[in-house]
């Protein structure tokens, strides 16, 4: 049963205000903070975190829970709380994916939050402020930038394709020499969006991808026409128990078939 059987459209456009008005103030939090040199920390060993996330993530659980009480809530800059499970809905939030590029000054990062339900990302924004850009989308309503609609590039001669280097070298001999292989991109819903607006073809994603990296670019994809798939080939869930995902491909068309190839023999 698709997710927005039961779900009218006023509810969905409801949402959908929500995250993009949330997401607009805080995208400007953070831009308060790009290139001026944010104090940083480590977590994890080699994971940056800056002030700009903390205060980006403060502002947004502060105002969509102040609007949705009974909603869960997850976010990498919040310490889960197992609670969020017995919610019908779940926020799912990155204030900043792409914190690496955001410390460096570069431009391709986002401020990434989700609305899911049984799983599936009901409405998802991605606010990219250092570029000018605001990608979204509702299930069933089609994915837009800038309020132009979305739709994935048709496959042609020459395949514009991201991620890890072992997973690219992976591919076929038969198509290397048709790969353009982009630089490396710090933001993981950015370079998915970057396929739901023609400026990739696909991208490999190595293991250890979180909800809150993909569940509002996964729907925008979806949305274009395209797919965020696991190993299996099977569309992910989110806001489960648990939130961490194995080697994923994005893309769309026969380029998923042979990328599914890639992901079963990779054990990076």
């Amino acid at each position: 049963m698709p997710v927005t059987d039961n779900i009218d459209s006023a509810d969905l456009k409801a949402e959908l205000e929500l995250l993009r008005a949330a997401a607009t103030e805080a995208g400007r939090i953070a831009m308060g903070f790009f290139r001026q040199s944010p104090e940083v920390w480590f977590k994890g060993g080699n994971s940056p975190v800056s002030e700009a996330d903390y205060a980006a993530d403060h502002y947004l659980r502060d105002t969509l829970l102040a609007a949705r009480p009974d909603y869960g809530w997850l976010s990498e800059e919040t310490a889960d709380n197992p609670d969020r499970l017995g919610a019908r809905r779940t926020f799912v939030v990155d204030p900043i994916d792409g914190t690496r590029g955001f410390v460096e000054g570069r431009t391709a990062w986002c401020v990434s939050v989700a609305v899911v339900e049984n799983g599936r990302s009901l409405a998802g924004v991605l606010e990219c402020p250092a570029r000018n850009e605001t990608y979204w989308a509702v299930a069933g309503g089609g994915a837009f930038l800038n309020g132009a609609p979305l739709e994935v590039r048709e496959m042609g001669e020459r395949i514009r394709i991201a991620g890890p280097k072992p997973m690219i070298d992976g591919m076929p001999a038969e198509w290397q020499d048709r790969l353009d292989r982009e630089a490396y991109i710090p933001s993981l819903a950015y370079r998915v969006a970057m396929i739901a607006n023609g400026a990739l073809d696909a991208t490999f994603v190595k293991p250890n991808a979180h909800d809150w990296d993909i569940a509002a670019a996964e729907l925008i994809l979806t949305e274009a026409g395209g797919k965020l798939l696991d190993r299996h080939g099977n569309k992910l869930a989110f806001a489960g128990s648990d939130i961490v995902h194995g080697a994923l491909m994005a893309g769309s068309g026969t380029l998923l078939d042979v990328m599914a190839e890639v992901i079963a023999r990779y054990n990076g």
